[in-house]
């Protein structure tokens, strides 16, 4: 996948086909809620992660990808920031070709393992009007619990177990962005309320995976980066704490509405051009083999 350019024309022309009006700044105008703006009722079956391996390549065309997931929550509270997302994707592009070729996004929709139905989404890595295409397709579940916490681990899961990218053989990591307004999970449990993570992936594991081990693993192929969302008047639990085990003062960032497009494109273009980006094969322990591709 990942064939094609995003140019703001073709992104003009799909939003006037679903009825909807773009600014002269590129972003969608008016006002709309989650349910106007994505309007599956049940998840997408292009989006099923079971089984799935979701591939960025290399091509002719784009010899250097860099892969960026971008993982948005899609429980009860977090619809707003997908829809300024969705609204402002066109400046996202648009800034980011200005300055870097070749990223190519894998959008995701994350819930809770613990209650949900649908707690992991996944698209395929594209790189022109497909990311909007699949971005729209997102199914808001509207669900969650009251452990304090969103299955955040799952986009680095997935992206460490169900991922190929081609940028490892060139020996760069892969960029995770995930976003969400709760505190980091302390593990992903094998059996939720409502599904189990074999249902989910297709993977069958003999334990909860924890959140200390799968940050080992992930860190290792990707750069992560997590947006605390300030979208309310009220807060709870310890958000920067549970994730400031992990992720330090450059990969976490508490952000408001109005940011979150501009801290997007910020962390990518930061994240390409930094030596912490590249792979080691000292720090890592990855080796070789005798195509001279990394090997895990």
């Amino acid at each position: 996948m990942g064939y094609g350019s995003w140019t703001s024309s073709s992104f003009r022309d799909y939003s006037v086909a679903k009825g909807m009006s773009v600014d002269l700044d590129g972003s969608i105008s008016g006002s709309y809620s989650s349910q106007d703006m994505f309007k599956s009722r049940r998840m997408d079956e292009a989006l099923d992660p079971c089984g799935a391996m979701r591939e960025c390549r290399d091509s002719a065309e784009h010899p250097e990808t860099i892969p960026v997931i971008l993982a948005l929550d899609v429980t009860g509270s977090m619809g707003s920031t997908a829809v300024e997302v969705a609204k402002k994707l066109n400046i996202v592009m648009t800034k980011l070709y200005s300055q870097i070729k070749g990223v190519q996004f894998m959008v995701m929709g994350i819930g809770d393992f613990a209650y949900d139905r649908c707690p992991l989404q996944v698209s395929q890595f594209e790189s022109d009007i497909r990311i909007a295409e699949q971005l729209d397709k997102l199914y808001f579940e509207y669900g969650g619990g009251g452990n304090s916490y969103e299955s955040y681990t799952a986009a680095w899961y997935f992206a460490s177990r169900h991922t190929n990218l081609d940028c490892w053989k060139r020996g760069k990591k892969g960029i995770i962005i995930t976003m969400g307004d709760e505190e980091l999970n302390p593990y992903i449990p094998l059996y939720g309320r409502s599904t189990e993570f074999a249902t989910v992936t297709g993977d069958n594991l003999q334990a909860d995976v924890e959140t200390s081990s799968l940050y080992e693993e992930t860190s290792e192929k990707f750069d992560i980066y997590h947006l605390n969302v300030s979208h309310r008047s009220l807060t709870w639990g310890n958000i920067p704490e549970s994730f400031g085990k992990y992720l330090d003062s450059n990969h976490f960032f508490t952000v408001g509405l109005n940011d979150i497009t501009d801290k997007i494109v910020d962390i990518i273009v930061a994240a390409s051009q930094s030596e912490n980006t590249e792979l080691s094969p000292a720090e890592t322990g990855t080796t070789y083999n005798e195509n001279g591709e990394i090997s895990w």
